[in-house]
């Protein structure tokens, strides 16, 4: 009992040495200044990487919901440290660039003229026109002293009877078309400050056009546009890959960029940004197969800044009427991607022969010739140069780029062309066939039909429904090959 009872006072005795201690140390910490909770918030290491940053650490909720600085011009580790913050500002960040750009992107309406033909309940033939709305989407990057401007793709406003612009703040005003590039499926849109009321003015904003060529694989993105046209909506995801090229009806779009970020109809022409929330593509087009999920593509803004700053450039023009407009004074035929494709050549609008007696001064044109461009404006069809050409009059000067065969490789050719009048150079004007030598009376535009000539007017690409597809094809195959380089 002696043994046990000096064990007990022995361990009595360390318990009350090691607590006079501790008190010791307690009351001398909290003269020194010292608290537990300024040593818990000293950083810890993360056992993860071993060499956490204290951004990293620090609680979600005290992360400023601002957008991250621009990295985007260096080479190094700060573009990835740019990322890494926006992914621990999580959702925060993406609501920061959608709130940051929504100001600077529109929705746009596009009112088309629609042909409706058939037969009536009684039998008769029946042809009206009527006009469809069809809705895409815009984003400011600009304004001169009397226009805001606004980038588009050129599919969104071709066609259009009338255009309208619906800003931030549902305020809705009508445009113009400033310019097209239907090869680079680009368009400036402009609508006049003085049609702008100042309290939308005041909630506007000009985006900033980031560099596409400093975005990698695996960058998170947000795609934002007009979506079936219900208004403006927010979608996100990351830069699946670079310089897609991919086929539509109008040719080969090249050099894309591939998101996951959902792009459905009515986003066409809205934008694309980095999450600095810099513009850095212009949204064009998806796969919409079913089997297809998550391939949207975008035009590079590296690509799409030299043609928005040569539109950007061009004077607004309105249609003038028929008796006063100019023409070229040439007979056409539009090469489409098949055609392209199948004669090795470029696509554009081709020259089979000058029209006789015409005014236009354009003897720098040649039989030939592909037209590509008027105005810097670029073409690839007859219904794209028809659509440019409606709004100069007859006496104006033009430039025509063409790509003029030489061997067997193209050169651009540019040439200034004083444009004629309708009644000597309208190029929708029935040619009747002369049997001179090389015409031999097979130009595409003098098909027969049910006893007479077609009229170009109506059928510009020589589509008669006479002729079924694979007729067609041999037909342009016939005159094509009096015309080989």
């Amino acid at each position: 009992m002696k043994k046990v009872a000096a064990i007990v006072a022995g361990a009595l005795l360390f318990g009350c040495v090691a607590g006079g201690t501790m008190v010791g140390v307690n009351v001398a910490a909290q003269r020194a200044g010292l608290t537990t909770a300024a040593v818990q918030q000293l950083p810890q290491k993360n056992t993860a990487s071993g060499n956490a940053s204290a951004a990293e650490t620090k609680p979600a909720e005290t992360q400023p919901a601002t957008l991250p600085a621009n990295n985007s011009t260096s080479n190094s580790g700060t573009k990835a440290e740019a990322g890494t913050n926006a992914n621990v500002a999580g959702t925060n960040s993406i609501s920061a660039v959608a709130k940051n750009a929504m100001p600077s992107v529109v929705a746009i309406t596009n009112m088309v003229k629609y042909r409706q033909n058939g037969f009536s309940i009684f039998g008769d033939y029946q042809s009206r026109e009527t006009e469809v709305p069809a809705s895409g989407s815009g984003v400011i990057i600009g304004k001169n002293d009397t226009e805001l401007l606004i980038v588009t793709n050129n599919h969104v406003v071709a066609d259009s009877s009338s255009l309208s612009v619906t800003f931030v703040d549902d305020k809705t005003i009508n445009a113009e078309i400033k310019g097209t590039d239907a090869s680079s499926d680009l368009a400036i849109v402009a609508v006049k400050l003085s049609d702008i009321p100042a309290e939308t003015m005041n909630q506007l904003k000009i985006a900033t056009l980031g560099d596409s060529e400093a975005l990698e694989v695996g960058d998170r993105v947000v795609a934002i546009g007009n979506a079936l046209g219900y208004g403006q909506s927010v979608t996100t995801g990351i830069i699946s890959a670079k310089n897609r090229d991919i086929p539509t009806q109008n040719g080969t779009k090249k050099a894309l960029l591939q998101t996951d970020a959902a792009i459905n109809p009515g986003n066409s022409g809205g934008a694309l940004l980095n999450m600095q929330g810099e513009v850095i593509g212009i949204n064009v087009a998806k796969y919409s197969y079913t089997s297809v999920e998550g391939m949207g593509y975008s035009i590079p803004s590296s690509t799409a800044k030299s043609v928005i700053d040569n539109l950007s450039a061009l004077t607004t023009r309105e249609k003038v009427s028929e008796a006063e407009r100019g023409y070229l004074g040439v007979q056409v035929k539009t090469i489409d991607k098949q055609t392209a494709q199948s004669f090795n050549m470029p696509q554009g609008v081709f020259i089979y022969k000058l029209t006789e007696g015409s005014t236009a001064q354009n003897s720098g044109l040649q039989p030939k010739d592909i037209i590509t461009a008027v105005d810097g404006q670029g073409v690839t069809s007859y219904d794209d140069l028809a659509s440019l050409l409606s709004k100069y009059k007859a006496g104006e000067t033009v430039k025509v780029t063409v790509q003029r065969p030489n061997g067997a490789n193209y050169d651009e050719v540019v040439v200034d062309v004083v444009l004629g009048s309708s009644k000597s150079s309208n190029t929708n004007t029935p040619q009747q066939s002369s049997g001179n030598s090389g015409d031999s009376g097979s130009s595409p535009f003098d098909r027969p039909q049910n006893g007479s000539e077609n009229n170009p007017s109506e059928n510009p690409n020589g589509n008669s429904g006479s002729y079924d597809n694979e007729e067609l094809w041999k037909q342009f195959e016939k005159f094509f090959n009096q015309y080989q380089r």
